[in-house]
């Protein structure tokens, strides 16, 4: 009987380790992360009309982790590092997840000495592979495809495998009975979009008594069940409803993943230029302070010999102090702003990075077609008396920037191409589907159910019967039955109904609201446009006249016909104009992207990189 035992249970084990010692969770990872990326590209190609690559999993080596080691910077635990960097703990699956992956694209070349210089199209691919933020977007995209693949699988064939082994007794009659039993069986269940429910099984049974008549019996079984709806829950357009909505919710998650990479790119381009901008405000700072410092001298050597009064000379050195403070002040903005910018990236707070102050300069020489308006101009023009009448100049679209749009192109830019836009539109549809589905749940309920059962199982107590191999389906078992469920209790159903509708009523307006939001948000980033240039032109003046006003007061101190206070006051305006000449340099740029955002047209590629739109390829279409 042990001889027997140990025969069945080998059986069993063995049947155990083919079923379950074929894959391993890491081959369960990288199946199911290449079913995410299908559906990711194929749902790219239906949302975006392209494909582009998409990895959720982030390169074992970062720039941020090059910075840690090259820099010899602080951390707390290796998982700063990244998650390569992590130690298998105990009882770790059967995954080569935490191993480090080959790098490319010079990922292990050293940073050298000396701080890491970044230009903005660096910082944008910078960000793409290291922000945490940008990441979390990425997965939860991925998630999404997971989600669908998820739902896919309720229409799918499903194989499941079972095997039993069983130790039996049969005491109930004199003549005894103790065996083992082994059932092993296949089953096959597939739902169809029509909604019709199969399942079939085929299994055969084994047994063994155990005593001295050592008695043995096998027989195969098979067995088919059937659901087919008739009224309520039947036809595709209800049954196949929840995975209708998945794949239309992964599209959305497409717009969305999209809009997102456009939105980030700006917001990089706005941090980074704030920093560049704070930059120019401590060079600034620091060319006041010497400024304040000579006048300083100056004044105390002209009250040292008398001739400046000392109201004046402490005026002086108070301004100088002043100026000190300020550009204390402004350096230490830039330093906070640059540690902001750094965290940003989703880079160490603490790394030697910066940035190009190149791309301000181009910044101000790609605006000089905007600013075309100096002092000699305006003094070469006719003065007319003062008592005469003023008529105020209105902005006009003379020497406008590329994105300065018309008000009408613009909005049918954006209903054409904002994706968040379609993914509205899509709800409203989405809406439609619901009430569809819900009104469907008030009807009755008519079910067909059908059954075969052919050949037949063993236990203990007919093993001593004949081997039976045969399905025969002319002997088999047949059962239908039909069931009507009327719709005399359809409470919960008919509120569920009434709030689809009411669901439908919030998509409409949620769609009106967001046309509204977007024709909104344009026209002001049209004006947003129109006022920056407006400010580049009166703040180039601003600079140009303060230089020349501090030129002539030191020229006009030096010969004692003004005060001190005279010199002073054109130093601030000077320190004041330079800064707020940057900032409309900046706002201005920040604007064209913003719009060229809210027109969906800005394009960001899967590196962080983006194509600008060029107004000119409206005039080709």
């Amino acid at each position: 009987m042990i001889a027997n035992c140990k025969g069945q249970f080998f059986f069993v084990c063995a049947g155990l380790i083919i079923l379950t010692g074929c894959s391993t969770a890491g081959k369960y990872r990288e199946n199911i992360d290449r079913t995410a990326a299908k559906i990711i590209e194929q749902k790219q190609m239906e949302a975006l009309g392209k494909i582009e690559p998409f990895l959720v999993e982030p390169p074992a080596v970062t720039l941020r982790r090059r910075l840690m080691i090259d820099q010899n910077l602080q951390y707390s635990n290796p998982a700063s590092l990244g998650t390569k960097n992590l130690e298998p703990i105990e009882h770790w699956p059967k995954d080569d997840y935490l191993e480090a992956d080959e790098t490319v694209d010079g990922a292990t070349e050293p940073i050298g000495e000396g701080p890491l210089r970044i230009t903005l199209i660096d910082a944008l691919q910078i960000a793409a592979q290291n922000s945490r933020q940008y990441q979390s977007s990425k997965e939860s995209l991925f998630s999404t495809a997971l989600s669908l693949d998820l739902r896919r699988d309720q229409f799918r064939n499903t194989f499941t495998g079972a095997l039993d082994n069983n130790i039996s007794a049969n005491l109930g009659n004199d003549d005894e009975k103790r065996g083992v039993v082994t059932s092993g069986a296949v089953n096959l269940s597939r739902r169809f979009l029509n909604g019709i429910t199969l399942s079939a099984r085929i299994g055969m049974d084994l047994v063994k008594l155990l005593y001295r008549s050592n008695d043995s019996s096998k027989s195969l079984f098979g067995d088919a069940s059937i659901t087919i709806p008739l009224l309520r829950g039947a036809g595709r357009h209800i049954v196949a409803e929840p995975l209708l909505q998945s794949e239309r919710n992964m599209l959305y998650a497409i717009h969305d993943f999209e809009r997102y990479k456009r939105t980030f790119a700006v917001n990089i381009a706005q941090n980074y230029l704030s920093v560049l901008q704070q930059i120019d405000s401590v060079k600034n700072a620091e060319d006041n302070y010497k400024s304040r410092v000579r006048t300083a001298r100056f004044s105390l050597r002209l009250g040292d010999a008398g001739d400046m009064d000392p109201i004046q000379v402490d005026q002086a050195i108070q301004q100088q102090l002043s100026a000190r403070e300020g550009w204390i002040r402004s350096k230490y903005t830039y330093q906070r702003r640059l540690d902001s910018f750094k965290v940003l990236l989703g880079l160490p707070a603490d790394s030697k990075i910066e940035l190009v102050t190149e791309e301000l300069e181009r910044l101000a020489v790609s605006a000089q077609q905007i600013i075309n308006i100096n002092l000699d101009r305006m003094r070469e023009e006719e003065i007319p008396p003062a008592d005469a009448e003023i008529v105020l100049r209105q902005p006009t679209m003379e020497n406008a920037g590329p994105m300065e749009l018309d008000e009408e192109m613009a909005i049918r830019l954006a209903f054409e191409n904002r994706l968040d836009l379609r993914t509205i539109q899509g709800e409203v549809y989405d809406a439609q589907r619901a009430v569809v589905v819900a009104a469907d749940d008030l009807r009755a309920e008519l079910t067909l159910l059908g059954s075969v059962d052919v050949g037949e199982g063993r236990s203990v107590s007919t093993a001593d019967e004949p081997d039976r191999y045969d399905l025969n389906f002319q002997k088999g078992r047949y059962n239908a039955l039909l069931t009507l469920d009327l719709p005399f209790e359809r409470t919960a159903e008919i509120i569920a109904y009434r709030n689809s509708l009411i669901s439908l009523e919030r998509a409409v307006r949620n769609l009106q609201d967001l046309e509204d939001t977007i024709k909104t948000d344009i026209r002001n980033l049209l004006r947003d446009l129109l006022e920056a240039r407006e400010g580049l032109q009166i703040q180039a003046l601003a600079v140009e006249l303060a230089q020349n006003r501090v030129r002539s007061t030191n020229i006009s101190l030096e010969a004692g016909r003004i005060d001190i206070r005279d010199l002073l006051e054109a130093q601030t305006a000077l320190l004041s104009a330079q800064d707020d000449l940057t900032n409309a340099l900046v706002n201005y740029r920040v604007a064209e992207l913003q719009i060229q955002r809210d027109l969906g047209l800005l394009e960001v590629n899967e590196k962080g990189l983006w194509k600008e739109f060029s107004p000119e390829e409206l005039n080709h279409e």
